[in-house]
């Protein structure tokens, strides 16, 4: 077969080790493998998984808010939900009208027990970079702050301001050009701008604590909050404030391969199954309950694929895929995927007169992936998964060769 042949002589693939399952769920067909039961590091494929997981525990409407009113105050806390003040997300602010119109003192009440802010396997020296933001119980202003150069004044402009004071100059800290470095451990923010850095913004993911969530409540909404005591808070009868369509956070992970709506997707799906927010209890709740017939053994520790300890292979995430497109429709199925030449991680790539593939792409250090569905010019839809690990060329190569192999099966299959 031509993809045989291609994975075997294209010198791309000779760098690294790859596996492919591509499978006809209609004739239940394998249409082709190489490897497939072979263990790969999935990277962002893994959020295929939470996508799942989020089917399976998550209503149409997301949970924004756990409330419960004692006299003239309103005790709330988080449930995970990510969108609160988001900019990357719309319709994010029915928790903060809520907040803002109620007459009642404020308190925030913090889990008991607390997810760590990183989840295992993850890289240590990454926490200054954007996609490696932190897990919270109630995420704010998604978890970071933007900072951009300010021609007009020498300090960059903070958003939210309250990390303006938290700013200090430092030119050895980052370099030459501008840029913000974070301490590890603490909330300082250390600087550079050049003159000639205009219009240069950087985003920086801030360390999140109950302390500066309700700093940050304070000066958003204009009025107090205050931290309560979490073994003080009471929620017997408490009610929930929905948010914003589930839907409308799958699309954003899946499209953009949002590592942060994919962490706290977890967090929420654990609330609901124990009231506690561990990602450990949800993914172990899908293993038992909704994969335990899968017909190999996997390894799945996070929400996003950050983690190296992730290990799949393509078959089980054929297997993942088909449990999926037998309970989510084609038509909305294939709008929260990235859609080839068209939208998402893989616009640039797959390109056809009309899409031809719509899949999950899955990207760290020397890994690349694509997992999903790919419709035939006689109008089958195949499922495939194909993993690349320890390639040693630029990953647009190693694209390139899969271009090859999936494009030819969908002109001839």
């Amino acid at each position: 077969m031509e993809a045989q042949s291609t994975l075997e002589e294209y010198p791309a693939f000779k760098t690294g080790f790859s596996g492919v399952y591509i499978y006809d769920p209609a004739s239940k067909k394998v249409v082709f493998e190489h490897n497939s039961g072979k263990y790969f590091t999935p990277a962002s494929n893994t959020k295929l998984f939470t996508f799942y997981a989020g089917l399976k525990t998550l209503g149409d409407s997301a949970a924004g808010l756990e409330y419960v009113i004692k006299g003239d105050s309103l005790i709330f806390r988080g449930t995970g939900e990510p969108s609160f003040l988001y900019d990357k997300l719309d319709s994010t602010a029915v928790v903060y009208d809520f907040l803002k119109e109620r007459d009642e003192s404020l308190f925030y009440a913090p889990p008991i027990v607390e997810e760590k802010h990183f989840g295992p396997g993850w890289s240590w020296d990454d926490y200054n970079y954007y996609y490696s933001v932190e897990r919270s119980a109630m995420p704010i202003y998604g978890n970071y702050a933007r900072f951009t150069s300010n021609p007009q004044g020498e300090i960059p402009v903070a958003k939210p301001l309250y990390f303006e004071e938290l700013l200090r100059k430092d030119s050895l800290a980052t370099g030459g050009s501008f840029g913000v470095l974070r301490d590890r451990n603490q909330n300082i923010f250390r600087y550079h701008a050049p003159e000639t850095a205009e219009n240069r913004s950087r985003i920086v993911p801030f360390i999140p604590s109950p302390q500066l969530l309700t700093q940050l409540l304070s000066d958003t909404l204009k009025k107090p909050v205050k931290l309560l005591e979490a073994q003080k808070a009471d929620f017997r009868n408490s009610k929930i404030l929905y948010s914003i369509p589930t839907d409308s956070l799958y699309k954003r992970m899946l499209q953009v391969s949002d590592n942060f709506i994919a962490e706290q997707l977890l967090l929420m799906g654990s609330r609901e199954i124990s009231d506690t927010l561990k990602t450990d209890i949800a993914i172990d709740y899908i293993m038992k309950n909704h994969l335990q017939d899968l017909s190999q053994e996997i390894k799945w520790v996070d929400g996003s694929g950050l983690s190296i300890y992730n290990k799949f292979t393509p078959k089980t995430v054929v297997e993942l895929l088909e449990k999926i497109s037998k309970e989510v429709p084609q038509k909305r199925l294939f709008e929260l995927l990235p859609a080839g030449g068209e939208s998402g991680t893989i616009r640039n790539f797959y390109k056809a007169e009309e899409p031809y593939i719509y899949a999950k792409t899955g990207t760290i250090s020397n890994v690349h992936a694509l997992s999903g569905y790919l419709k035939t010019k006689s109008g089958k839809v195949l499922i495939f998964s194909f993993m690349n690990n320890n390639y040693m060329v630029p990953s647009a190569e190693i694209k390139a060769g899969m271009e090859m192999i999936l494009r030819n099966i969908h002109l001839n299959y």
